[in-house]
Order: C-alpha cells, then structure tokens, then sequence
C-alpha cells in the first residue's frame, strides 16, 4: 500500500477545503439555522410531536442527511472532476499508485468533510433543540456509510460530466427533491397508503430512516431494511468505479 501517494492526495483535497472554509462550514450551517427558523415557527407549532418526538428535534437527522448528501456528492465529484478538467489527472494515473489508492484518497478526503460538517451541524441543531442519541455507534455508522457512498457516487459523476454544469445536475433535480420526498421532514406514516407505498420506492426513505433511527429509536421502515439498502447502494457504487478504472472510462481518452 502506497500510504505516502495516498497521504498526499489526501492532504492536498484537505488544503483546498481548508482554503474554502467559509463557503464550505459557514454557508451550511446558516442554512440549517434557516431551517430551524422557517419549519420551526411554520410548523412546529402547529406540529408538536411525531412519533413521539418533538418536531423540531425530528427533522434534526433528515437535515444532516440532506447536508452529507449533496456536500458527499459536491466534494467527491468537483475533487475528480478539477484534475480531468485541468489534465492534471494525467500525472495521478502516472504516479506508482493504484485505482485503490487513488479512491482511496479522493474519497476518503471527501468523506472527512462530509462527516466534519453533518457533526457541525448537529452541533447548531442542538443550540435549537436539545437532541437525543439513542444508538451513538449506529449513528456513526450510518454517517460514515452513506457519506463514504455518495462520495463514491460524486467520484462516479465528477468522471461522467463533461462540463460544470453537468456536476451540479444530479445534486439539484435528483437528489435533492428525492430528499425532501423522503421523509427528511415528515414520517411516510402520515401519508395516504398510496403515496407511503409510492415513496418505499425511493432509496432515499431507507437512508433517513435508518439514520433517524439511531437518534430516536423510530423508522418507517425496519432499520435492518435501511442497512441493507445502504450497503447495496455502496457496493454498486464501488462497483461503478471499479468498472471504471477497469475499462479507463473517460480517465484516459
């Protein structure tokens, strides 16, 4: 294993994050405010608990979980898509390290930055309501899976787009709206039978629940269905970039 080539990827995604710190750590965080401000007064009032739980304390994990999924998905696809756009994604395919190493790094530096902010923003959540951990390790463990996954599914999208453009598409007309459509700010229980049925087939609903989960001890749906819909969305993931690197799609032509 390569560590010194994986070391200095990953430093050098670290260094560029750091240098966009505020747009990175800031403009999330007063995002999130907002939320707490808008869905609080709109509806918590009007909305004391679900499933036993304050609202304004349940939308806590759909809200980190919007943040991890377009933050994993921004920072792994800008990260790989930056050196195809410069060609400087040449001199990594040259470099003594492997396809491994190499995602190994991008990801992982991604991942970091993800996780960094969905615990800074559970941190600013508890300045609004104090929020419970009912499975602190389940909470890790969910949070490091899905910010690994779609930071894999960002690499596989820094690597399909062709364009600036085309790197902010998947993040704002599909993963977004499945978010809010997934029970971020709501439970599928209190839905008609007809959409609760119609939103089971978004992939969305499994990771929120099962991260809810692990704060509340409650989930639309059972927690080992949302484990097993998270690995299979890793493992196709990682599925995706091997094939990648196996047939040099786009990294080297």
């Amino acid at each position: 294993m390569n560590w010194y080539g994986i070391a200095a990827i990953y430093r050098f995604e670290m260094a560029r994050f750091r240098r966009t710190l505020w747009q990175s750590l800031a403009a999330p965080v007063i995002t999130t405010s907002l939320y707490f401000v808008v869905f609080g007064a709109a509806i918590g009032t009007r909305m004391s608990e679900v499933d036993g739980v304050p609202y304004g304390a349940f939308i806590v994990p759909g809200l980190i979980m919007l943040a991890l999924f377009t933050e994993s998905l921004s920072n792994a696809s800008f990260g790989i898509y930056l050196p195809r756009f410069t060609g400087t994604i040449y001199e990594v395919l040259s470099a003594p390290i492997s396809a491994f190493e190499m995602v190994l790094a991008y990801v992982g530096a991604a991942a970091t930055k993800s996780i960094l902010l969905g615990l800074i923003i559970l941190a600013t959540a508890n300045l609004f309501v104090p929020v419970g951990i009912v499975h602190p390790l389940w909470m890790v463990a969910f949070m490091v899976l899905t910010a690994t996954t779609f930071c894999l599914f960002g690499f596989i999208l820094g690597i399909w787009a062709d364009g600036f453009d085309q790197l902010q598409f998947i993040p704002m007309l599909v993963i977004t709206p499945l978010t809010f459509l997934g029970g971020a700010f709501y439970s599928i229980d209190m839905l008609p039978q007809a959409w609760r049925t119609f939103s089971l087939f978004n992939p969305v609903v499994y990771l929120i629940s099962g991260f809810r989960w692990s704060f509340y001890g409650t989930a639309d749906v059972a927690v080992w269905v949302s484990l097993a819909a998270t690995l299979g969305f890793f493992l196709a993931c990682l599925a995706a970039v091997a094939w990648i690197f196996r047939t040099g799609y786009r990294l080297k032509s």
